[in-house]
């Protein structure tokens, strides 16, 4: 699809700029990559593409998405961040949330992934229920992501690779650990975990087994854990993808 980006103003690509910087900073000194790459996937992962509602605007400082169950804990980066925001009152916190997400990736040796600003932030959060739910199999995740957000079964796999990062904590989702021996390095460790078979202290998700049993995940699962360069480049192209959902279509 193509895209259409608004035109911001030269003071508001400074702020963005100026406002990357400091997330570099901040986000290398709290060790806190992973619950920043999570706000801008939840923010960004409510959209439908039918109803054109949800998406990456912004709607996540609302304590009534805070609120609902898959987003356990994003109150701390909500938290987090505001101090940053409030030195950038020009910034959407739309744009924000996103550009948070992408300094995550990259400060922690990722990929560069473009970005693009000029979300506006809308006033209405979406219905609960819209999030991938970590209990389910492939079907789920095709509904979600698929269907729902228009995102296609290369971007799935890549985007599950982000797990490389961070962990889940049996308070926020009921499931406990990190996903790789090094939650806080971005690499194809994911996949080459995944393809080992289950270890001591390590997690694998429902969601994360369904990549190996369906025909057309695993061999993009294969090539993730052979090629950390051809999973950067799909992972940057995907996640590119989750954080413009619903913004700039022509």
């Amino acid at each position: 699809m193509t895209k259409k980006y608004p035109t911001v103003s030269s003071d508001y690509q400074k702020a963005i700029e100026k406002a990357k910087r400091k997330l570099r900073g901040f986000i290398a000194e709290k060790h806190c990559a992973p619950l920043m790459l999570r706000i801008a996937w939840h923010s960004a992962g409510t959209f439908d593409q039918k109803s054109k509602t949800g998406g990456p605007f912004g709607t996540m400082k609302h304590a009534s998405e805070l609120a609902h169950e898959a987003n356990n804990g994003l109150d701390i980066a909500v938290r987090l961040l505001e101090p940053i925001k409030e030195q950038f009152p020009i910034i959407s916190y739309a744009d924000f949330y996103q550009l948070a997400g992408v300094v995550a990736v990259e400060v922690t040796g990722g990929p560069e992934v473009p970005f693009h600003p000029g979300r506006e932030d809308k006033p209405h959060p979406p219905p609960e229920g819209r999030l991938p739910d970590a209990k389910k199999g492939s079907d789920h995740l095709r509904v979600v992501f698929g269907q729902q957000m228009g995102l296609s079964d290369q971007d799935i796999v890549a985007l599950s690779g982000g797990h490389t990062l961070g962990r889940c904590h049996k308070e926020r989702s009921g499931f406990e650990g990190p996903w790789t021996v090094n939650p806080l390095i971005f690499d194809n460790t994911y996949f080459t975990e995944l393809l080992s078979g289950e270890k001591e202290g390590l997690l694998q998700l429902p969601t994360d087994k369904a990549l190996l049993s369906d025909p057309v995940f695993r061999p993009l699962v294969d090539k993730y854990a052979a090629d950390e360069d051809a999973f950067f480049a799909d992972y940057a192209e995907a996640h590119l993808k989750l954080s413009e959902l619903g913004f700039a279509e022509a």
